[in-house]
């Protein structure tokens, strides 16, 4: 898989400044949804980058601080749990986009924007969508690295605080002992309150009371 293709078609056009942007936590029921762009220079190498969900832990954090030393520019955007259930969570991934987007743009001009699947109807700048582009762009890839990464620290920052509820192993995925905690410790603030099993506690506390 040649990860530069895409960017390689903008540089024979004449592009200079591509932003890749992914966005990295919409499974998990607690915590923001977390998006990255990350423009790359031309002459980028780092062996093995590939989507951030095929990485082991070590080895995204030792690309993370690598495409942060080595990289253009970077952008990260949040979307808060009650900004999710408001506007659900496709609307509030592609928020996190247009505002990890607005964060480079205010350091660089953006010539372009390849991200993974998302349609940005309301950005200014030509982008492409691209299916998969996590794994098919070097820039969409850098970006899912430091999206997770930095989602991921702070599920780590919330575990310090809480736990009992251990989110520094399941990150706020719903795995089957994460359910367990929050049926027995109960649902602490960051939850997202739309979202099926935590709905189900809550309409479950509101039966009993």
């Amino acid at each position: 898989m040649d990860l530069w293709k895409y960017e390689n078609e903008l540089y024979d056009k004449g592009v200079k400044f591509i932003g890749g942007v992914d966005e990295v936590g919409r499974g998990p029921l607690i915590g923001n949804v977390v998006a990255a762009c990350c423009v790359l220079p031309k002459d980028f190498k780092l062996e093995g980058l590939t989507d951030s969900k095929k990485l082991s832990e070590k080895k995204r954090d030792e690309f993370y601080k690598y495409i942060i030393d080595n990289c253009i520019a970077y952008g990260i955007g949040e979307v808060s749990p009650e900004e999710i259930d408001e506007i659900n969570i496709y609307e509030a991934s592609r928020k996190a986009m247009m505002i990890a987007i607005f964060e480079v743009s205010k350091k660089i001009k953006l010539e372009h924007v390849l991200t993974d699947a998302m349609p940005l109807k309301d950005l200014n700048i030509p982008h492409t969508p691209i299916i998969k582009g996590d794994a098919k762009s070097i820039s969409i890839a850098a970006a899912s690295v430091i999206a997770k990464v930095t989602r991921d620290r702070e599920m780590y920052e919330l575990d310090k605080k809480y736990p009992l509820y251990e989110y520094g192993k399941h990150k706020g995925y719903p795995t089957k002992k994460h359910i367990e905690a929050i049926r027995k410790y109960g649902l602490i603030e960051g939850y997202r309150k739309t979202y099926k099993p935590v709905k189900d506690i809550l309409d479950l506390e509101k039966n009993k009371s």
